[in-house]
């Protein structure tokens, strides 16, 4: 069912402040847009066509329908019904600022709570031998090798990797004492040391593997990890890249991008680096986003001492 004219313009200002005035990057954009779309559609399944006929129960009641299963749709994870709640408050507060609607709706509909979530790291064994998965004899390999390295020598979100470019990667490689430059969320600019291994797997790439599959493109592309085509390697492409080598290291099917960023963060951790610097080189605006690895490594310790103490069970 489309949404009535008045709610799509409604929605549609907001996105573009989010684009404009806020300058958020477009993957953050797409997934208000996902959220909000759903929005929109809820509204006009109850008969609603203008944004100051949004109640506080009608809002209620959409985070209630996402958390319940439907016909054609099973109910999104707490995570997510949460995420959308707050695109809904952050869309009725804007309306409100901008004169556009006489109350926020949403202001006092809270997002479900959600239990403490530890992320999933790999051991350092199993990231060696993910990371010693590809066959640098051949091209994809030494694609894949550098993709790899980046992922865990970093930290990088995968979207971060895969919006390096060459002159920016040779600057580093050129200079020992200049940092990788990533670019985060909300096109956040940040610098992180490039270590020997990441250093060295780029370099093998950059000298022979990508000139052969950048004489494949039709159009040059500035980008430093390449797909056969000679194109900018997508995310959906890296995440792929992970899963394989993950299977043929014979590690789980859960492992992916965000593992490698996750087991880069505990392992700094257990190797003793300070919190507030490991939240540097993710890029967390907050260090209580970083604080979460400390949980993880805390939860290790308790399983060494009762696996090692005799009086621990």
């Amino acid at each position: 069912m489309s949404a009535p004219e008045p709610l799509t313009r409604f929605v549609r200002g907001y996105l573009d402040h989010l684009r404009v005035e806020r300058g958020l990057a477009s993957n953050t954009l797409v997934s208000y847009r996902r959220d909000l779309d759903r929005y929109l559609e809820f509204l006009a399944s109850r008969g609603i066509s203008e944004p100051s006929q949004v109640t506080v129960t009608d809002v209620s009641e959409f985070a209630r329908d996402l958390a319940a299963p439907t016909s054609g749709r099973a109910p999104l994870a707490p995570a997510s019904v949460g995420r959308a709640v707050v695109a809904v408050r952050n869309l009725h507060a804007f309306g409100l600022a901008d004169g556009l609607t006489p109350e926020n709706p949403a202001r006092d509909v809270s997002p479900p709570r959600l239990g403490t979530r530890l992320p999933k790291a790999l051991t350092v064994d199993q990231v060696g031998r993910l990371l010693d998965s590809p066959d640098t004899d051949e091209v994809d390999g030494l694609r894949d090798a550098a993709l790899l390295e980046l992922l865990y020598g970093t930290g990088a979100r995968i979207s971060e990797v895969c919006g390096l470019d060459v002159d920016e990667v040779r600057r580093t490689l050129a200079d020992p004492d200049h940092g990788l430059r990533l670019f985060g969320k909300g096109s956040k600019e940040r610098l992180v040391p490039l270590g020997d291994y990441a250093r060295r797997a780029v370099e093998a790439w950059l000298v022979r593997g990508r000139p052969q599959w950048s004489a494949r493109a039709r159009t040059a592309t500035p980008a430093l990890l390449l797909n056969t085509r000679g194109a900018r390697l997508s995310r959906q492409s890296a995440w792929a890249v992970v899963q394989t080598h993950a299977e043929r290291s014979g590690l789980s099917a859960e492992v992916s991008p965000h593992s490698l960023r996750h087991s880069f963060a505990t392992h700094m951790l257990d190797g003793g680096a300070d919190v507030r610097v490991v939240q540097e080189l993710l890029g967390h605006a907050s260090v209580t986003t970083t604080q979460i690895y400390t949980m993880v490594t805390v939860e290790h310790l308790r399983e060494v001492h009762r696996a090692a103490h005799p009086r621990a069970r």
